[in-house]
């Protein structure tokens, strides 16, 4: 691979490309790509495209891509076999990080949607808001 081409990937992705040109260094040619350095490629696949990561990492796109939809399709089986609720009520208390509505106090609905199409709907009713950043970065992106 050229400089320009190896100077226009992202950081992340030329991180995996050197995991990827150190590990064929040291193996025979032909041989299995370990699991790990596809877990890789699979999540670099995920931020960059399935093209430009097969191209950076000089693997076979069609088996990049089995792997993606394989990952894809196995999270979307455990997120259709794990429960969510439905409704969460928060009450208003010093422990949640807002207190009980004055009179008066603005009312706001936030309503969340992922890609996969799970939903989220959210009634406020305080004069301060609790984080809404950290509400939204839990509802995209949760912990597995």
């Amino acid at each position: 691979m050229n400089t320009r081409q190896t100077r226009d990937l992202p950081a992340s992705l030329e991180g995996v490309q050197q995991r990827f040109v150190h590990w064929r260094t040291t193996h025979k040619a032909r041989s299995r790509i370990p699991d790990s350095l596809w877990t890789a490629a699979v999540k670099m696949a995920g931020r960059y495209g399935l093209h430009r990561t097969a191209r950076a990492l000089r693997v076979e796109y069609y088996s990049l891509k089995k792997r993606v939809e394989q990952q894809s399709a196995a999270a979307r089986r455990r997120r259709e076999s794990s429960p969510m609720a439905a409704f969460v009520e928060l009450s208003p208390s010093a422990d949640h990080g807002f207190a009980a509505a004055p009179p008066g106090a603005c009312d706001c609905t936030l309503e969340l949607e992922d890609t996969a199409g799970s939903r989220m709907r959210v009634h406020l009713k305080a004069a301060t808001p609790p984080d809404l950043t950290a509400l939204c970065r839990s509802f995209w992106n949760p912990e597995p």
